[in-house]
């Protein structure tokens, strides 16, 4: 897998090089925003480690520019212990994030758990589902959405949610299920981080995000999605 992994600090570059590369992976390291973006475009990137601080843009910044235009994993590195700047990069299409200090071991997970997402999404047969009269239509096999006749760009986040809720309409799962569910681990993250993903979901697929009518909110309880299948063709 190629990885790139932007981070001002070359010690930590370096550690995380070592280990990555050790692991049988193509690590391309970049010590600030331009660097990254300019190795992003020039080769083929499977994963993004991304610190947020950086010395001319900020990896808020870098994740935006990304989101515009691809879906590749992007695992955030914080100093920061603000709950609103790690909400802040998953709003912008981070999949997952992780606090400075960390082990090399545990980015390895959480790359990892990424990508058995993606896998995942790669094994489920070939099939669209329709909604709403086909103003929305996601097809699970290839990852993509189109909703009012545009194809919308998700996260691997925001897709693993939103087919998880449209593959059971009108259930109601909680934050905690929903978390666990996505990230394969316990819901020991903030239960903002799932509000958060819910909150890009429906800029992108609703017509009116205020009043939503796919990605409901089941208050005291959690989310469901609204509607139910139309037709899945195979």
């Amino acid at each position: 897998m190629n990885i790139l992994v932007v981070d001002d600090e070359q010690s930590i570059l370096d550690i995380i090089h070592a280990y990555l590369t050790a692991q049988g992976h193509t690590v391309y390291l970049a010590t600030n925003g331009k660097q990254a973006l300019q190795l992003f475009n020039d080769n083929s990137v499977d994963f993004i480690v991304l610190d947020i601080m950086l010395p001319d843009v900020s990896g808020w910044e870098i994740c935006e520019n990304i989101r515009r235009t691809s879906s590749v994993p992007i695992i955030l590195l914080t100093a920061r212990s603000n709950e609103k700047d790690v909400l802040k990069g998953l709003q912008l299409g981070a999949d997952d994030y992780i606090k400075k200090p960390f082990s090399p071991k545990e980015l390895l997970a959480r790359i990892a758990t990424v990508n058995r997402r993606v896998s995942r999404d790669d094994e489920i047969k070939q099939e669209k589902w329709v909604f709403n009269k086909g103003n929305l239509i996601i097809y699970p096999d290839r990852m993509e959405v189109n909703a009012y006749g545009s194809k919308i760009v998700l996260t691997h986040t925001e897709f693993d949610l939103l087919l998880i809720m449209a593959s059971n309409p009108k259930h109601v799962f909680s934050r905690e299920q929903l978390l666990e569910k996505v990230k394969g681990l316990e819901a020991t993250a903030l239960d903002r981080v799932i509000d958060s993903h819910i909150k890009n979901l429906r800029a992108k697929i609703e017509e009116n995000p205020r009043k939503p009518l796919y990605i409901e909110t089941v208050h005291g309880a959690g989310y469901r999605f609204g509607v139910t299948h139309e037709k899945n063709t195979v």
